[in-house]
């Protein structure tokens, strides 16, 4: 099963290896993986990997502002990502493939925000949930596009799929709840 990727960034790498050197000394043998995991976690301020991870899966979190717009997400063109929204019905399913590609990097991205993180999903499922979030019938179209753009991530052979976690562009956010709104007011109306 293909592991997530956690980055990993000190702002000090000479502290780093005191640290992992003293922890090292103390344990008096070669330390295991896990144990060898934890001291680079302790030596870059964590209590242990697993605190490491829990703060990395953290950050890596698409949040949606309560009431997203342009005033709420600096640098987010709010015309943009408006043009973006007119492809999607109000159930958050896109209806036809952009022209623009700037328009379909976003479109993407709400693909993949639709995509459960941390599981590995066999090709026949993958697909089902890409169709589940599109009208025009190429689920072909849009996982190759989204492997393309490092979006998600295949075996070699194509049979497991999995979503790469990393940090969405802020307009995903705004996207997200532009979309969400529209569904909410159709579903009163």
């Amino acid at each position: 099963m293909p592991r997530i990727p956690h980055s990993f960034a000190v702002a000090d790498i000479s502290a780093l290896a005191r640290s992992v050197h003293d922890q090292m000394d103390e344990l008096g043998r070669i330390p295991s993986h896990l144990e060898l995991l934890n001291m680079l976690a302790r030596g870059a301020g964590f209590q242990n990997f697993q605190h490491f991870k829990a703060k990395s899966d953290e950050s890596r979190r698409v949040d949606v502002p309560a009431e997203a717009s342009a005033e709420a997400v600096p640098g987010v063109d709010l015309g943009y990502v408006q043009k973006v929204a007119r492809l999607f019905d109000d159930e958050g399913r896109m209806t036809h493939w952009p022209s623009k590609e700037k328009q379909s990097i976003l479109c993407l991205w709400y693909m993949w925000s639709k995509v459960p993180a941390g599981q590995v999903f066999v090709e026949k499922d993958f697909n089902a949930i890409i169709n589940g979030w599109h009208l025009f019938g190429d689920h072909a179209l849009l996982r190759r596009s989204m492997y393309e753009m490092r979006l998600i991530d295949r075996t070699r052979e194509g049979r497991d799929y999995r979503r790469i976690e990393q940090e969405a562009p802020p307009e995903l956010a705004v996207l997200i709840a532009n979309i969400d709104k529209r569904g909410a007011a159709s579903r009163v109306a």
